[in-house]
């Protein structure tokens, strides 16, 4: 039944033209199950094509890559950046790294890798299976010229190849997971020599070269013939674009070679400009997929200027509005909300550093690239990931960009996307930062990752942040959180007779999707006002609007909400403050107190409202943040609710104070 319904609703988001590529593929996917259509064997010819990695830089201190090495060696796999996995090594490749449950070697287009009674966590699963640890084994490799961490590489690869026969096993199901495999594949070739590798030297070097580059041909020709199309074509296409471009010029050695490269960088580039909007947001609506479409186009853009085919202006400007827009929702603390989906997951593990940020680092590589002082200002630094990307000459042009102090924040208003930021002092240690969210609720008719949050607000004050977006914890698995942490309960928002604003149909999908729009927003020397409204409420018998005001007024440091509700009948409402779990929040005579280091914010809730607060419930699901994936703490969250009838217009106010103040 679950799947029966998934299918059902995923009929209802596609177009005819759609439902028509659907079953070609289905097709497809029939007579390559019979052995027809799939990659043949083709003898390379020629040599290895440039890459982005041509100067490689030399400036570091081995030591943290080859503790990493070491950790890899030993069986260690880190997930997601924040799970050390004890898999054994070379570890099993078609086992869930989380439940160890073993996925069948079925064809594997015709696998239902979403059954986790089949294939167990497919995220986890899929994750050891992109080879960011062969990326780390190669650049210890070149840093120390110690082979064992070269032969790491091979015995990965191989091992791979091995357990993995194409087209089986949960392996040979997503294109982008192939395309990403392809893309780590690439840079540890070029790091660990290319064809001149000291892998490749023996007689046995040489089958693995030759085991290899077939696998190779193998990727390439399944992601050019699986391409996500129409509602799926969101940053998987551009992932597999990517990885086909990256794969074609990098092994660009079979009769489809030049045809894959020419039509992937053509199509990357139609969609990186579709994708991503005139003001430099992408369309997802969720900041960790947008800095990993950012970076999947700085990794192309690279490639492509590598190989005396760039990109037009246009792509490279759309870029630059991309790393604009991370820096000016970044606090002064280098914190950026979780809005929509998060996955922690890269494209390429450049940095194995614990603290390395993706934020910070796409701005180090920006602050040289686009000559951009804001950018340094808030990166910091350069980082390891900018110097294997650009050279050792690249970390003294961002030395040598004059930062000239506290920028002016770069803006302030993302029109497209329905993103508005606004309070005081922002780029300061006192700034008060504030982040509305009236945009749409995802791309495309799935809005895959989009959460139900039309009318939410982040709030950082000091660079500590005190309300927050609780994130995602999970995606495939556990439906009932998945639901929680997209819904509108999750959101510092208004929530109408416990519904959420979009109808959720499952973990990637959504029926029904609210629209959302700013109303009016300005600013001037004594506060900031923005406004909005949404229609997510329309659907109900009762027809219901949500209109929100937030004026932050800067000589007094208040900071008012003003929420209307027009209806004609009697409904039950619910105001979402969710708080940093780093927060202390009390409540007294319907006073809210929050405390988190200097800052304290006392907030006033609506007076016919009644005022609790909740930490970490299960029944139901509410109170808790999800920092990182597949792992979630309680938080406090308060909620002011009650009846209405009829038409509706409540209050909320935060006095905020720094210190003793």
């Amino acid at each position: 039944m679950p799947n029966l319904l998934w299918t059902f609703n995923r009929l209802r988001a596609m177009g005819h033209r759609e439902v028509g590529y659907r079953m070609n593929q289905y097709l497809r996917s029939q007579v390559q199950r019979a052995g027809i259509g799939l990659a043949t064997a083709v003898t390379p010819v020629g040599a290895t094509g440039n890459s982005w990695l041509s100067v490689l830089p030399s400036a570091f201190d081995p030591k943290t890559y080859r503790d990493e090495a070491e950790r890899i060696l030993s069986g260690h796999f880190l997930l997601f950046g924040t799970h050390d996995a004890a898999l054994g090594f070379p570890p099993d490749w078609n086992a869930d790294p989380k439940t160890r449950k073993q996925a069948p070697l079925k064809f594997g287009k015709t696998l239902n890798y979403r059954d986790d009674q089949i294939v167990g966590d497919i995220k986890y699963l899929w994750e050891i299976n992109r080879h960011l640890e062969i990326v780390v084994l190669a650049q210890a490799w070149r840093l120390t010229s110690d082979l064992r961490y070269a032969h790491g590489c091979r015995s990965l690869v191989e091992s791979w190849i091995e357990q993995c026969p194409y087209p089986f096993g949960p392996n040979w199901t997503s294109s982008l997971e192939l395309a990403l495999r392809m893309l780590n594949w690439s840079c540890a070739w070029h790091l660990l020599g290319g064809d001149n590798s000291p892998l490749f030297s023996s007689d046995s070097g040489k089958g693995f070269k030759s085991r290899w580059l077939a696998a190779v041909r193998q990727h390439c020709h399944f992601v050019a013939n699986h391409l996500s199309r129409y509602s799926s074509a969101n940053n998987h296409l551009l992932g597999e674009l990517l990885g086909l471009f990256v794969g074609a010029t990098t092994w660009p050695f079979w009769p489809e070679s030049s045809q894959w490269k020419r039509a992937a960088r053509q199509e990357f580039e139609v969609q990186a400009l579709m994708q991503n909007g005139e003001d430099g947001v992408n369309k997802e609506q969720a900041i960790w997929y947008h800095h990993e479409v950012a970076d999947m186009m700085l990794l192309a853009g690279l490639t492509a200027r590598a190989l005396q085919c760039d990109f037009g202006p246009q792509f490279w400007a759309r870029l630059e509005a991309m790393l604009e827009f991370i820096a000016s929702i970044m606090d002064i603390g280098g914190q950026v909300p979780q809005l929509g989906d998060s996955d922690d997951a890269v494209i390429v593990r450049f940095c194995p550093r614990r603290d390395f940020c993706v934020y910070r680092s796409l701005l180090a590589t920006g602050a040289v690239l686009f000559r951009r002082a804001e950018f340094k200002f808030k990166a910091t630094a350069f980082d390891d990931k900018s110097r294997w990307l650009l050279g050792d000459a690249a970390a003294a042009k961002f030395a040598a960009i004059a930062a000239g102090g506290a920028p002016r924040p770069l803006r302030r208003s993302f029109e497209i996307s329905g993103y508005y930021i606004f309070g005081a002092n922002l780029e300061t240690a006192r700034e008060v930062r504030v982040l509305a969210d009236a945009g749409p609720l995802g791309y495309l008719a799935l809005a895959a990752h989009g959460h139900a949050d039309a009318l939410s607000f982040t709030l950082s004050i000091a660079g500590s942040q005190m309300l927050v977006d609780p994130g995602t914890y999970c995606y495939h698995s556990q439906q009932g959180w998945r639901a929680y942490f997209r819904g509108t309960s999750a959101h510092n928002t208004l929530r109408v007779d416990r519904e959420d604003q979009s109808v959720f149909a499952g973990n990637f999908q959504w029926l029904h999707h609210a629209n959302a729009r700013c109303t009016s927003f300005e600013s001037n020397a004594q506060f900031d006002r923005f406004a909005g409204e949404h229609d997510g409420y329309m659907r109900l018998p009762d027809p219901v609007k949500h209109a929100r005001e937030i004026t932050y007024n800067r000589a007094i440091a208040v900071l008012k909400i003003i929420d209307s509700v027009t209806c004609m009948s009697r409904h039950y409402i619910e105001i979402f403050w969710h708080f940093s779990p780093e927060c202390i929040v009390t409540l007294q005579d319907e006073l809210v107190t929050v405390r988190n280091r200097a800052i304290t914010v006392r907030l006033r809730c609506p007076a016919a409202l009644r005022v609790q607060i909740v930490r970490g419930s299960s029944a139901p699901y509410l109170g808790w943040i999800s920092q990182w994936f597949d792992k979630m703490v309680p938080a406090s969250t308060v909620i002011a609710c009650g009846h209405i009838e009829g038409d509706w217009r409540g209050e909320s106010d935060m006095t905020i104070s720094f210190g003793s103040e």
